[in-house]
C-alpha cells in the first residue's frame, strides 16, 4: 500500500456528487481526462528520437506499486526514445527528494516524474528544475502554488471515486444487495484514501438502499485493525461485510474474522495484496479487491511528459482507470495493474 505515515496533506482533489454521479475532480475542479486518451501521436515520435532528450524518475517510495509505475514509464520512453539517466526513491522523506532532485539536475534532464512528499518543501525542491525548464509531471500531488503548463505538463492520479464505488458494488453484490456491514476508513486528511473512503460509503447510501452501514471506525495505525474489527463484531457478530480502507489493514480485519471462527462476513478493499488475495481465491471471507493500473500511471506519465517536449498541450488533470479484482480474475486483473504475474501462492490456491 502506497500510504506511510508521513502523509501528503494538500487537498488535491475534491470529490464531486451529483445526483447519483460522482466522479474524481481536480484541485481546482478540474475535470479529469482518462488517460487511454493522452498519447503521443506518431509523428511526433522521430522529433523525440531525434531530440537527445532524457529523464529522470524520482519516486517517493519502493513499493510493488512504484515498480509498476516505473516499468509502464521506462517503457515509454524507450519506445520514444528518451533516456533515462536518473533514478530515486527519496523513502517519504522530504529532505532526501529534495536532495535528489538536486542531484538528478546535474544531469539536465529534459522530463522529472516525480511524487511531491509535501506542498510547501516540495515547491522549493521543484523551483530550479522550473527555472531550468524541466517538463515535470506529478504523480498524485502538487507543490503549493503551481501552476499548469507554466510550472508543470499535469498531475496524474488514480480514479479515486471508481474505486471506492467498485469497492461498494461488489461487495454488495456478495451479500445480495442487502443486510448490515462496517466501515473502517482511513482516519487522516489524505486525499487518496479520503476520496475512495466516501466513494464507498456514498455509493451505498444512493444505490443499495438496502444494506446499512451500522458500524464505522476510523484506523490511523493499521496493527490497530485486529482491535478494531474484534471491538466492531462484538457489538454487531451480524455484520454481513466490511470495508475496509486499504489491503494492510485488511489482514488485520482477516485474522479477526478467523480468531472467531466467522465464516460468514465478507470483507472489499483496496490495492493489492498477496495474503488478501489468497484468502480471495480460496473462497473465503475476502470478495474483491479494487486496484489502480499502476502500470498506466507510468505510461500516461512518461507520455505527458513527451508531448511537452513537442509542444503538444496536456490536460492539467489525468485518471488512470480502476480495476475490480476477485477470485475469477486475479490473473488478469494482477496484471492490469501491476503488468506482471500475481503470486504464485494465488495463482496455485
Amino acid at each position: 500500500m502506497k500510504i506511510k505515515k508521513l502523509l501528503i496533506t494538500t487537498m488535491l482533489s475534491t470529490l464531486l456528487v451529483s445526483g447519483a454521479n460522482a466522479q474524481t475532480t481536480g484541485p481546482n475542479g478540474e475535470m479529469a481526462t482518462p488517460s487511454s486518451t493522452v498519447t503521443v501521436p506518431e509523428a511526433e515520435i522521430a522529433k523525440l528520437k531525434a531530440g537527445n532528450y532524457t529523464a529522470a524518475l524520482l519516486w517517493h517510495e519502493q513499493s510493488d506499486f512504484v515498480n509498476a509505475i516505473n516499468a509502464g514509464a521506462k517503457d515509454e520512453f524507450e519506445r520514444l526514445g528518451i533516456k533515462v539517466v536518473a533514478t530515486a526513491s527519496a523513502g517519504f522523506d522530504a529532505a532526501k527528494q529534495r536532495s535528489d532532485i538536486e542531484t538528478a539536475l546535474i544531469k539536465n534532464p529534459s522530463i522529472i516524474l516525480a511524487l511531491p512528499l509535501d506542498p510547501v518543501t516540495s515547491a522549493a525542491a521543484f523551483k530550479e528544475a522550473v527555472e531550468m525548464g524541466v517538463k515535470l509531471v506529478f504523480l498524485s500531488n502538487v507543490p503549493k502554488d503551481y501552476q499548469h503548463k507554466s510550472d508543470y505538463a499535469a498531475i496524474v492520479t488514480d480514479d479515486l471515486f471508481s474505486m471506492g464505488k467498485q469497492a461498494a458494488d461488489v461487495l454488495a453484490q456478495a451479500i445480495g444487495n442487502k443486510g448490515k456491514v462496517g466501515f473502517i476508513y482511513h482516519d487522516a486528511d489524505y486525499y487518496v484514501t479520503n476520496q475512495r473512503d466516501n466513494a464507498f460509503k456514498t455509493t451505498i447510501a444512493k444505490d443499495y438502499k438496502e444494506i446499512e452501514i451500522v458500524s464505522q471506525q476510523g484506523i490511523s495505525d493499521p496493527a490497530r485493525a485486529e482491535d478494531i474489527a474484534n471491538a466492531m463484531l462484538l457489538k454487531n457478530p451480524d455484520l454481513n461485510g466490511i470495508y475496509v480502507t486499504w489491503a494492510g489493514p485488511a489482514e488485520g480485519v482477516l485474522a479477526a474474522l478467523r480468531a472467531n471462527g466467522n465464516k460468514h462476513t465478507k470483507i472489499v478493499t483496496l490495492d493489492l495484496s498477496e495474503p488478501v488475495a489468497l484468502d480471495m481465491v480460496r473462497g473465503a471471507n475476502v470478495v474483491g479487491i479494487v486496484a489502480d493500473e499502476a502500470y498506466e500511471l507510468g505510461r500516461v506519465m512518461a507520455a505527458t511528459g513527451a508531448r511537452s517536449l513537442v509542444g503538444l498541450e496536456n490536460p492539467a488533470f489525468i485518471t488512470v482507470p480502476a480495476v475490480t479484482v476477485t477470485a475469477d480474475n486475479v490473473a488478469e486483473g494482477w496484471q492490469r495493474s501491476l503488468h506482471r504475474d500475481a503470486p504464485k501462492s494465488v495463482l496455485n490456491k
